[in-house]
């Protein structure tokens, strides 16, 4: 029987100590009413990226969902001088969830964590493993239980051409 990205999500984060709140997700058209119908400020809902590193490997980076992660500080995180996202489908394959749903939690491969410094202290949204939920955590919760690299990784969002 295969087990279900909720409950990856669900069991990892016991594992790790970690009390995790899955929540359906409300339909929205923008971070805006994602945030609003779970009842939190954008920069409290937190995108999972898979970035993949010239080496092949992985690592996940956790950014604020009003802002945007910054390559050249990543890079010089990492130590590396190529990053990149990876196509969807390598994505899924590398943790085991698609694009949108993606967490360190349950995730078939533990990659290491960088996580942006805003998120310190924080009660966050991120993915759950499946689509429509949400997964409420503790940031220092779970950047502790990965023994994550937090610093300064992202920029403010650009405003989109219209």
């Amino acid at each position: 029987m295969t087990t279900s990205g909720r409950d990856r999500v669900i069991d990892d984060a016991a594992r790790r100590g970690i009390l995790v709140e899955i929540v359906e997700r409300p339909p929205a058209s923008s971070l805006e009413e994602v945030a609003a119908g779970l009842g939190l400020e954008p920069s409290e809902i937190v995108k999972t990226l898979v970035v993949k590193r010239h080496d092949g490997d992985f690592v996940f980076a956790l950014v604020p969902g009003d802002r945007q992660i910054s390559w050249a500080k990543l890079r010089a995180l990492v130590n590396v001088n190529k990053l990149s996202m990876p196509h969807q489908d390598v994505a899924r394959d590398a943790t085991g969830y698609e694009r949108g749903t993606i967490t360190p939690l349950g995730s078939t491969t533990a990659w290491p964590v960088f996580a942006d410094e805003r998120i310190v202290g924080r009660r966050i949204a991120l993915g759950a493993g499946e689509h429509g939920l949400s997964a409420f955590v503790d940031a220092d919760q779970l950047l502790d239980s990965y023994g994550a690299t937090i610093a300064d990784i992202t920029d403010e969002l650009k405003p989109r051409e219209a």
